[in-house]
């Protein structure tokens, strides 16, 4: 048997992906659209103060193509906290008017493959913890999309040594370090937790630096023999600014 990579886990993560029912939205009256909206965005002034106390992290993107027409992701301790934020998005008058059209749960997470050796508890590392317990940016665009590892014929990535694991890994991150800057990364685990293993979600103020970082990525070996990967969604950041006239219906 292999020996299994083992993880560093932080927050758990909600990915929640909602289209809108604009025909039942438009037939409300303005102060009844406006209602709502105030609503969500005094939800969203709770997760803020959550945020600033560094007990978890959101950000809220509008999504382009039909997949969705706004995604929520969510950082938190525990995932009764992800539950309890779910249902108490789906109880405001705003849900009403959504359709869920995908959701992901996952943790932030951390391998050993590219660890070195230490007797440092890691979770007492700094530079660890950040990249646990993230912050989420709030770059102009973000691209989310899950993933497995292929485990087919000759092409099992889980029948590979650490060694032969670990050395591909190193590669891999090579080419994601050198969009430092960049890009900023997010590595979710879901193996157990949903249909993919991972989840990626990408943040940058180039929506074109997705396109190059994940091509590039497709040329190592990796990706091009042991990567699987499901839906892509890509989209614009909804701020706070922008969040009224996303809503409203002149």
């Amino acid at each position: 048997m292999s020996e299994a990579a083992q993880t560093l886990d932080g927050w758990y993560c909600l990915h929640d992906f909602r289209s809108i029912d604009w025909s039942s939205w438009k037939l409300l009256s303005s102060d009844e659209r406006q209602a709502a909206i105030n609503e969500f965005l005094g939800l969203l002034e709770k997760w803020t103060v959550t945020e600033n106390a560094e007990q978890g992290s959101h950000a809220l993107y509008s999504i382009v193509g039909q997949k969705a027409d706004f995604m929520m992701m969510i950082l938190r301790p525990t995932m009764e906290e992800l539950n309890e934020i779910e249902l108490e998005f789906n109880k405001t008058k705003l849900a009403e008017f959504t359709l869920p059209t995908y959701s992901y749960v996952s943790v932030v997470e951390l391998s050993n493959y590219l660890a070195g050796e230490s007797n440092e508890d890691p979770y007492q590392n700094p530079h660890v913890r950040s990249r646990l317990y993230p912050k989420l940016p709030q770059s102009k665009y973000s691209c989310f999309y899950p993933m497995d590892k292929r485990r087919q014929g000759n092409d099992n990535w889980y029948m590979l040594t650490m060694e032969e694991r670990r050395n591909m890994m190193r590669s891999h991150g090579l080419i994601g370090r050198s969009y430092a800057g960049k890009v900023k990364q997010i590595i979710t685990g879901s193996v157990g937790f949903d249909d993919y293993e991972w989840g990626v979600t990408l943040f940058s103020d180039d929506v074109l630096q997705f396109k190059k970082l994940v091509y590039e990525m497709r040329f190592d070996e990796v990706s091009a023999r042991y990567g699987e990967f499901g839906s892509f969604f890509v989209g614009n950041l909804l701020d706070s600014d922008k969040l009224q006239n996303f809503f409203e219906i002149n």
